[in-house]
Parts: structure tokens; sequence; C-alpha cells
């Protein structure tokens, strides 16, 4: 079965000379295979196509995908979109007593797949110009667990909650205070109680339009629990939310579970190993098409989804496995010393910040670990200058390029423009398109407007932005915030190989924990009362580091037999009181 999906976002029909066409064999024949449509992009016929693959290369902007999918998915379309447009096949189904999690990059169908799980859209079953009715779409289903389950929903004797995706739209969507909202849904529990759950007591009483991304979180999670529903859908539940709020929501999540079903779409791996009993894996290609797997158990879906290789289906959807080191990072570094400061503080009359003395090494990518509102964000911006210390030096002698955490989409022109503007002949090198502009995903991104780009495609633009400046310390505040799990392993690869292969030094604060793994030689602690006193110290040593960290989160880590990724141990087991005992909170074996 060969299918045709021309992406629309990337076509850019008035800057090219209509190469999928001139160069078409069937169209040199005489055979229309493609024609143009009423919007002037292209309309690809599928059953004349060859699947030649001529279009696919000649295409300058990547817009037109040419895939062939085994036959056996044909009878399983669940959704199709239009002509050319994307697709989705088969459907996960939510279990009473587990939580089913969904795993996959972003723009393939999960989104769409809990929408139709929680009634909010129909299935059309591929026959988008006469949609089906929902008997027929509960006929299609006869004899399997999603009939019974749609049955129930079309029937409304299931009652459906769902945490949405893009939580900093809420403000857009809703007005007036924390409290009010919070106070339409207190079914399953009391606002007060939900507010100590979530720590939100501080910010009841304050506007939607002023809470910060981690507060929209919070009070998106506490509004669906908050709930009396049968089945609970949780889209994208860590994003804005430091490490300790996220393995809280985790366990609140899981203890939901045991009496409602539950359905989570996450990206943080480590999280979604931790939370989830049975994972959904979802492969295909952004914009074209998305297929669910079966269910497998959490170990071995994101194991295989590392892998990239389905072998009961024998598909490898990724040219090469995602790898951990099965070993920690050396302990010291024997390069000469790039940058020091001394013990800074700063005093923002009600939050204080102080950060103890100490160096970055030559080559050294030092990550910076800790709970929100503790002064990391804030540190990182003195290094790069943007604010200055109260007490204490920086030595200023360093060139620094600075990715900041809060990206603006506000800028004119294209992506081409704005990194053409900053570093050409960087840009344009040979080194350059290899080693970042193809890994990140950023050559199709180049005719786009920076205005249209979306959370995850501007992060990455950011990402190749600050490494595309010439410096001698590159620093990153959260560059996996808003992409999926696939981009953020190829960000962290990229951020990793540049330092290594330029030798210079960078800083990244972040939030998951498989990210750092995967880019820090050393690791920066900070800890304190959120919002109202941080301290930093460090660099220390990975191990040392993690160690500091993983005691005041109160959990422990181990390597995965296969794969060497971090697993989070369940509390109390015999892992997790064997570690803590041995004080070795993250790199013990298996």
């Amino acid at each position: 079965m060969r299918i045709a999906a021309v992406l629309q976002d990337r076509c850019q029909h008035r800057k090219c000379n209509r190469e999928c066409i001139n160069f078409c064999p069937k169209m040199r024949t005489g055979v229309e295979a493609i024609v143009i449509g009423e919007k002037g992009k292209p309309i690809i016929s599928e059953e004349l196509c060859v699947g030649c693959g001529i279009c696919v290369n000649k295409c300058q902007f990547g817009a037109i995908k040419i895939i062939g999918l085994a036959d056996e998915l044909r009878t399983e379309m669940v959704h199709h979109y239009g002509e050319n447009a994307f697709r989705l096949y088969r459907l996960p189904v939510p279990k009473k007593g587990i939580v089913t999690g969904i795993l996959g990059p972003n723009g393939i169908g999960k989104t769409t797949a809990i929408k139709m799980l929680s009634g909010i859209e129909i299935p059309n079953l591929g026959n988008y110009q006469d949609p089906p009715s929902k008997d027929e779409v509960l006929q299609h289903f006869a004899g399997t667990e999603l009939y019974d389950y749609l049955s129930s929903v079309y029937k409304s004797n299931v009652r459906t909650a769902m945490k949405p995706q893009y939580v900093d739209k809420l403000p857009q969507s809703m007005t007036g205070v924390v409290r009010d909202l919070l106070s339409r849904v207190q079914e399953r529990m009391k606002v007060e109680e939900a507010a100590e759950m979530f720590e939100l007591t501080d910010v009841l009483d304050r506007g939607l339009d002023k809470l910060s991304g981690g507060e929209l979180q919070r009070v998106a999670i506490a509004a669906t629990l908050m709930k009396d529903a049968d089945v609970y859908f949780f889209d994208e539940p860590s994003s804005y939310l430091d490490i300790y709020q996220r393995v809280k929501m985790a366990r609140h999540i899981k203890e939901l579970s045991e009496e409602k079903q539950v359905v989570v779409i996450e990206h943080d791996l480590a999280i979604l190993d931790f939370l989830a009993d049975n994972v959904n894996v979802v492969y295909g290609t952004e914009g074209a098409y998305g297929v669910f797997t079966l269910p497998r158990q959490v170990r071995t879906a994101i194991n295989v989804y590392l892998d990239g290789y389905l072998p009961e289906e024998n598909i490898r959807f990724r040219e090469r496995p995602i790898e951990f080191t099965s070993s920690p990072p050396r302990n010291e570094w024997n390069t000469g010393t790039l940058l020091s400061y001394d013990t800074l503080e700063k005093d923002f009359k009600g939050f204080r910040m102080k950060v103890n003395g100490g160096d970055i090494r030559i080559g050294e990518s030092v990550g910076i670990v800790g709970p929100n509102a503790t002064g990391k964000t804030t540190f990182v911006k003195m290094l790069a200058g943007v604010i200055e210390a109260d007490k204490g030096k920086i030595d200023t002698k360093v060139k620094v390029s600075y990715k900041p955490q809060y990206i603006s989409g506000d800028t004119e022109g294209t992506v081409k423009d704005l990194l053409y503007s900053a570093a050409f002949d960087t840009v344009r090198s040979g080194f350059f398109q290899g080693e970042v502009i193809n890994p990140l995903g950023i050559g199709h991104l180049m005719e786009k407007a920076v205005r249209t780009l979306s959370g995850g495609e501007l992060q990455r633009v950011a990402i190749t932005l600050c490494l595309a400046r010439e410096a001698d310390i590159y620093l990153f505040d959260e560059p996996s915030a808003y992409l999926d799990s696939n981009q953020r392993m190829n960000a962290a690869k990229t951020i990793r190989r540049m330092m290594e292969k330029s030798g210079k030094s960078g800083m990244i604060v972040d939030h998951d924990i498989y990210f750092l793994d995967m880019v820090s030689d050393s690791m920066m602690v900070f800890g304190g009362d959120p919002g109202h006193e941080g301290t930093g110290e460090g660099p220390f040593s990975m191990r040392e580091g993690m160690n500091r960290f993983l005691r005041a989160v109160d959990i422990t880590f181990r390597r995965d037999a296969d794969t060497r990724r971090p697993r989070i141990n369940k509390p109390e087991s015999r892992l997790d009181r064997e570690q803590k005992s041995a004080g070795e909170y993250y790199y013990a074996a298996n």
C-alpha cells in the first residue's frame, strides 16, 4: 500500500518551479498523476503514482512524502483528514487499574487519538468526504475491545476528563482567578485539598494570566483530577514542571489509576517509565501518517522505541538506535579553566539567591538541576551578562552564546533570514549542516516565517541559533521544552557532539533526566525555598551532583540492563532501599 502526503505548511508553491510536476515520469508520459489544486498546491493521485520518489527528492522544501505501508494496515485506518493529508491507523484502548501510556513523536496523531477516545472527535474510517455515523463506526469495530469502549462513550455512559496539551493557552480561553476555575470542578475533592496537593495555595487568588507555565500546568492537572470521571486523559503533564513536581504528579496519577482508567501522553521517558504500566508506541511520519502498535509492558515499549525497531511487525522506524553511556562520565577534567566566578549573590526583594564560587573548564558540559524558582535561570543570565550580581564577580573575558528559557517568535522574516543574519558563514558550512541543521530537522523550516513556528520548531531554531554563534561557552536554558522524546535525544546528542568536536564548554539547565544524562559531564545543584531563597553549588562530578540532587528528591535510579538508560526505582522497593543505604542514587548497574 502506498500513501502520498503533501505537507501544506511546508509547500511554498509560489517560490518553486513545480519540480514535483516537471520531473514526474508519469506526467511526462501524459498521465496526470499530479494536478494543481484550488489553493495552488499539488494533489498527488495515489492510484497513479508509481512510487519512484523523484518528486520527494526534487521538492526543495521537503513538502512531499511518498510512503509504502504494509497492506495489512489498509483495513485499520481510523481517520483521514483529506486528500494527501494525514491519516491515522489503530487506536489504543484504556483499561481500568493501569496507566496506559502513549509514546511517539509530535505530529503523528497522539492528541487526535485521545480526542477520539474522549468522544470529542468521531473517526471517519478513511471516508473524509462522507463521514460515517457513530453507529457505523461501532459496527466497524464490532467484536473488539474498542467497540465496548466507544459504545459506552457514545451512549454517554462514560464520563471523561482531559488535561489539555497547551496549558499556556488557558488564560486565553478562561478568565478569573485560580479559585474560580477550581471551584467549578470540585467533585472528587475540595479546592483547598487540591491546592495543598499541588502547592497552589499561594496562587488561589491570582489571575490565570499572571501564572507561570509550571503554575498553569499544576492548575490544569488539579482541575482534571478534581473531576469525577471514569476515564482521565493527561496530554503531556510534565511540561514546565521541575523533577520534584514531575515525580509528585506521577504518584498522584498512579494513585488515580487504581480506581479509574487513565491514559497519558508523555515525552519525558524517565517519568513515563515511572508512571505507566502499559505503553502504546506510535510510529509514522510527521504530518503524513501515524500507526499505534499493540500495548507493551512499559520497559519493553521504551526499549523498543529507543532501538527504533518493532520485531513483531519487522518495521524499523529509526535509522539508528538511541544509546546511553553505560558508565558514569569521568570525574575530573585535565583541561584548563575557561571561566571562574566568585560567590554570587542577588536580591530581588522577595527572592534571594546565592551561588557558591566555582570554575568551568574548557570543553566541559555542565548540567544544572534543581526545583523551579530557586535561581537557575538567574545564574545563567548572570553568566550571559543579562543580569548583574549584587555581590561577586564573573570572569567576563570569555565570549558567551545564550539561549533563553522563554523564546519569542515575534521576529520578522524567515528562519533562513534569522540564522543567516546571525552567522551566515557558519550556517552555510558543511560541518554545521551535517552536525546541527540536519540532525535537528531545520532544513525544511528555512523558508517558514518565524512567527508561524510551533513551540517545538521555535525551540530547535533557538538551539541552532545559539550553536551558530561564535563563542567560548554556550548557555542553554531548558532546551528540551516543547520537544518530543525523539527530538530531545537528537538535541542532546547535537549539543554534546558540538561541544566535543569544537572543544567549547556548555551549561545546560533542564528537568529531563535522560536529556541531562546524555549531554552532561558534571553537575551544578540548586536548592532552597522556591520563590523565596535559592542556593547553587558545584560543579560536582556527575555522580556526586546527581546523588546530591536525587537525595533531595528522594528517588533513586538504576540502569536498564539492555539499553543502559536511567530508570526510576519504585519507592521502597528492594533496589530503592539498597541504593539509598549505600548513598548511590543514580549509577547503580541494574
